[in-house]
Parts: structure tokens; C-alpha cells; sequence
């Protein structure tokens, strides 16, 4: 079967979920074609992998390039000269209505090709809301041959938001335990908190929805009855705002910013505590990747973050702004090494429910039940009537 799988090239859930997913199927044998505007952050070359670069011309006329036109057009193009069997699309916006758009022009070739739509949160739960985007939004996901979300919350969320016609599938994320798993990295850490101080981590991009302002209010209260460092990784716009909290409650020097990490599977094996506190999440995948290297998990309730982090288990969930409550929870793992490695234990185990080799196979049924379905349409179509 050859894929194409069509994301943001970003560090963001939506884009490293569809580059590992591309991984696994390319392990499977499954030749894999990414699509998109720069390579992706996670993406390692493998022989059945191919990745297609769309360029976006700049003419003075347009403020803004025509993305959306110039993604239709280098699909069309990827199906038309590498005989693809199906497109799968991560992020409703623009990517499902240029798989729609190509689609189209590719039947007026003689071409069919079905297309699946990954929704990934934002795309629904904000961007996808807005007016502007709202119909084009609704089209795209009623045309996709098939419709899946990370998360039994997204499902409901998107149903409650736009007039869909069709069954939502609900795949999650998924971790590779093979990446992410405890490694000894005693030597880093030391380097990092030289007094055994505990390490909590917080990792986003540094949007208003990550609330990283409350990471640095949860850190500072542990900090008063814990000995503790803090890793920022990532970046963004929220990114400067943190950093002068910071000084402001002189806790520079208990705190890094590392900007974005590729090796992020390094930094979760220091650490003990990882700190979510975000206004929504569809899904919460780095939450889920801490978990895989033995990191218990703070977060907030919402959207489908309950859906992994498993109260008083793997961790604590509270509400969204609660800082008091998810400093006590915080301070109640770390506090002793005897609850924080029951924790860590049992993050461990749960994540592994989520392993890539339970998730990636619920795909390839997908797949293959949506082009069979494709496929008998089609020949059914052919057929005209005397």
C-alpha cells in the first residue's frame, strides 16, 4: 500500500503523531510519502519513506501565499507520478479541503483516490471554530471517505460543534516505548541538580493554552517545601512572559529554558515530575511520552487529558487554574522517594497501553476498509444502467 500522509512539519501533537505514525507503517513495509512544507521534526529516513516538499511562489500581489492551492496542487502531483492508494491528512485546516480539492481534480483525470481526516484538537476546538473557517471546516471533514480523532472528548467536542454526517472514529495517540523508556541518565542529572533536587518538566510551544504562567506559579510553591529544579522546553509566543515570572520571583537560577529538543526522550529520564497545566488538550501526548520514561503527570481535567492520566495513579488531575491544588498533588508524589517511585511504576505501566504496536494496526484496518469501500463504490459507479 502506498500512503500519503499530509501534517504540519511541527512540534505539535497533530505533527508528530502523523511523522511516527509514518515511521511505524514505513517499518511495516508500507511505502510512506510526506507531504508538507518543510521536513518534519521527528522525521527519520527509512527506504520506504519519501518526502515532498510543497513550494509556496511569492508574487507582490498576495500578502499571503495561496498555501492551501499550492498543497492541492504538489498532492495531485505526488498521487499522479507515485500511484497512491490513499491520502491521510492530519488537521482539518487547510489539509482537508486540499485533499477534497485534489481529489476532485484528480477524478476529472480519471484518477480516485480516498482521503482520511485526523483531527487533532485545535482545528476543532478553536481555529476551526471561527466564522470564516467554520463551513469550509464542516464541507472538508463531511467529504473525508473517513473521519478519526485522537481522543473520545474531540469526538464529542466536534460533534457538539459542527454538523457532521458521518461517523467519527476514535483512534488515540500513540507512544513509541522503544524511544520513550526510563534510560540511566544519572550523570545528566547531576550535572542539572547537583543536590538531588527533584526536576519537574513542562513541554509546549508556548501558546496562551498551555498556561505556562501556571507552571511557574506550581514551581514556585513546591520549590518552598521541595528542593526542586524546573526544565522549560520549547518555545513561543507565552515564552518571554514566563521567563520574567521568573525573575520576578527570583527563580532563575532553579529554572532552564531550553527552547525546542529533539532528544526529548533524554530529558524526560531526569526528570520526576511533569507539570500540564493547559487550558485544553484533545489528547495530551507529551504527557503521555513522560509517561513512557517513568514520569508522573500534573495536569488539568480537561478536554481528554483524563482520557490518560489516571487519578491518583499515574498522577492528579485538577482544574484548569487551580494552582494550590496541583501544588499540593505535586509535593504529595515528590515528597518522599517511596510514593514518587509507586508513581513512577504505575505511569510506566499505563502508558504501555498506548503502545504504537497496539495503536498503528487499528490504522491499517482503517485503511484498508476505506479503500475496499473506494473501491466498490467506484466500480459500482462505472456500471451505467440500460
Amino acid at each position: 500500500m502506498k500512503i500519503g500522509i499530509v501534517c504540519y512539519p511541527t512540534f505539535g501533537g497533530s505533527g508528530v503523531l502523523a511523522t511516527e505514525l509514518g515511521m511505524a507503517l514505513s517499518d511495516k513495509g508500507y511505502e510512506v510519502h510526506f507531504i508538507t512544507y518543510k521536513q518534519p521534526v521527528r522525521l527519520n529516513f527509512h527506504p520506504n519513506i519519501y518526502y515532498h516538499e510543497v513550494s509556496v511562489p511569492t508574487y507582490p500581489l498576495f500578502d499571503f501565499p495561496p498555501y492551501e492551492s499550492a498543497l492541492a496542487s504538489t498532492m495531485v502531483n505526488v498521487i499522479e507520478n507515485n500511484g497512491l492508494d490513499l491520502l491521510h491528512v492530519h488537521y482539518a485546516i487547510p489539509h482537508a479541503s486540499a485533499a477534497y480539492l485534489a481529489r476532485e481534480i484528480l477524478k476529472k483525470k480519471g484518477l480516485d483516490i480516498p482521503f482520511i481526516t485526523t483531527l487533532h484538537g485545535t482545528d476543532i476546538t478553536l481555529v476551526g471554530r471561527e466564522q470564516m473557517y467554520a463551513p469550509v471546516v464542516t464541507f472538508s471533514i463531511n467529504e473525508s471517505d473517513a473521519i478519526t480523532a485522537v481522543s473520545n472528548n474531540l469526538r464529542e467536542e466536534t460533534y457538539k460543534s459542527f454538523i457532521i454526517e458521518k461517523d467519527i472514529k476514535v483512534i488515540p495517540n500513540f507512544v513509541d516505548v522503544q524511544r520513550f523508556h526510563k534510560t540511566d541518565k544519572e550523570h545528566f542529572k547531576k550535572m542539572l541538580a547537583p543536590n538531588d533536587e527533584r526536576i519537574l518538566t513542562h513541554v509546549s510551544n508556548f501558546r496562551k493554552v498551555k498556561r505556562v504562567e501556571d507552571v511557574i506559579e506550581i514551581f514556585k510553591k513546591v520549590r518552598e517545601t521541595v528542593p526542586s529544579k524546573l526544565l522549560m522546553i520549547g518555545d513561543g509566543p507565552e515564552r518571554q512572559h514566563a521567563e520574567e515570572l521568573v525573575r520576578k520571583y527570583n527563580l532563575y537560577h532553579d529554572t532552564r529554558f531550553l527552547g525546542k529538543q529533539e532528544e526529548i526522550d533524554e530529558l524526560l529520564s531526569i526528570t520526576d515530575l511533569f507539570i500540564l497545566p493547559s487550558q485544553y488538550e484533545s489528547f495530551g501526548l507529551s504527557a503521555l511520552e513522560a509517561m513512557a520514561c517513568g514520569v508522573p503527570v500534573i495536569s488539568t481535567n480537561s478536554g481528554g487529558l483524563s482520557e490518560i492520566n489516571v487519578q491518583g495513579k499515574t498522577g492528579y488531575l485538577s482544574n484548569v487554574g487551580d494552582i494550590e491544588d496541583m501544588a499540593a498533588h505535586a509535593i504529595h508524589i515528590i515528597g518522599d522517594d517511596t510514593t514518587l517511585q509507586q508513581f513512577k511504576k504505575a505511569a510506566i505501566h499505563h502508558a504501555r497501553t498506548f503502545d504504537k504496536k497496539h495503536i498503528v494496526p487499528l490504522y491499517e484496518e482503517l485503511y484498508a476498509e476505506v479503500i475496499a469501500a473506494y473501491t466498490k463504490n467506484k466500480a459500482a459507479r462505472a456500471i451505467k444502467p440500460l
